[in-house]
């Protein structure tokens, strides 16, 4: 059964879409210690049924794995989606700026025109679908104009093989850039509780311009899901293992976080992770909170947080209960 849901536009694009999104990285397994692609299938077809219909995904997700997973559970059903994905890393060609290793493939920063057209028709392959909702430049490089990456997205917006276009991990001065060339319906940056920077930098920059924000990690990688036992491990290359910001003192300090909104928690008959959630979007500064999910529980519960309200009182109870206990987080 569909839950309540709030909803939102796609900045100019006038797309509709849910205000919480599906976010698959760690579907692709890659960073998060594997994946279970049957799983995964089931966690996005969750999705949809709990009314999340924001998808987003990336071909560094696993080298095209999370896209593919994508493809595979919308499969009759893409329709009910608005698919989100990205350009801009690759591993087909060393042009643009050496970024990372993934899997013995070496990963570059690259946005160049004929580039963008041939990530977008291997996105078009993996998705089986032939239009992309959202196309994103995940990160920004260096070697090749916004003036040139820019006509290639117009390129691909005219073709019908994008609906909008977007930019990720962008500072307000190439969005100011971008925004000369032509429309940006979305900006994808990291927000949470405690990843707060852009309501100060790009935040304003896209409201001036109708620009919508879609905020990733809103629970923090994890962090911010409720209290996390101290005995847990995280195993493989699972980022977490080596974040600083899950060490034992920042994992009791965030009990104690939580143990201050418990009375909150529990008289708005809410998960933590969803009284988290429901403060990213009800802040106003992002239009989207995207949540990561790999198995169908999890879904779910990202997706409740779409019905839970928080009035001017709760969120400053929350925002209270950050200052006092996360301020020092490492």
């Amino acid at each position: 059964m569909t839950m309540m849901m709030k909803k939102t536009t796609l900045g100019p694009s006038g797309i509709e879409c849910s205000a919480i999104g599906l976010g698959t990285w760690a579907m692709g397994g890659w960073m998060w210690g594997g994946g279970d692609n049957a799983a995964a299938v089931v966690a996005i077809q969750a999705s949809l049924d709990a009314g999340v219909n924001l998808i987003d995904t990336a071909p560094a997700y696993g080298l095209g794995r999370s896209e593919s997973i994508v493809g595979t559970a919308l499969k009759g059903r893409r329709h009910e989606a608005v698919i989100a994905t990205k350009c801009g890393l690759v591993w087909h060609t060393q042009k643009g700026t050496h970024f990372f290793e993934e899997d013995g493939h070496p990963v570059y920063r690259f946005l160049g025109r004929e580039s963008i057209f041939h990530e977008c028709e291997e996105s078009l392959k993996r998705l089986q679908t032939d239009y992309i909702d959202l196309y994103i430049t995940h990160w920004q490089d260096s070697t090749t104009p916004v003036a040139e990456t820019m006509d290639a997205l117009l390129a691909l917006k005219k073709q019908g093989k994008i609906r909008a276009i977007g930019v990720s991990n962008v500072s307000p001065e190439t969005l100011a850039e971008y925004l000369r060339h032509g429309p940006v319906d979305a900006a994808q940056e990291r927000y949470s509780l405690i990843d707060r920077e852009i309501e100060q930098t790009l935040a304003p920059l896209c409201s001036e311009h109708g620009v919508a924000v879609l905020g990733y990690s809103s629970l923090a990688l994890g962090l911010l899901a409720g209290p996390i036992n101290p005995g847990r491990e995280f195993k493989g290359d699972d980022q977490r293992a080596t974040n600083p910001r899950f060490s034992s003192v920042n994992r009791a300090t965030l009990k104690a976080f939580f143990e201050e909104l418990e009375p909150l928690r529990a008289r708005l008959g809410c998960s933590f992770g969803q009284l988290m959630i429901a403060w990213t979007i009800a802040r106003g500064t992002i239009s989207v909170a995207l949540c990561g999910a790999r198995v169908r529980q999890q879904a779910i519960e990202n997706a409740g947080a779409g019905a839970v309200e928080l009035g001017r009182d709760a969120l400053q109870l929350i925002d209270g209960a950050a200052k006092h206990h996360l301020g020092n987080l490492a």
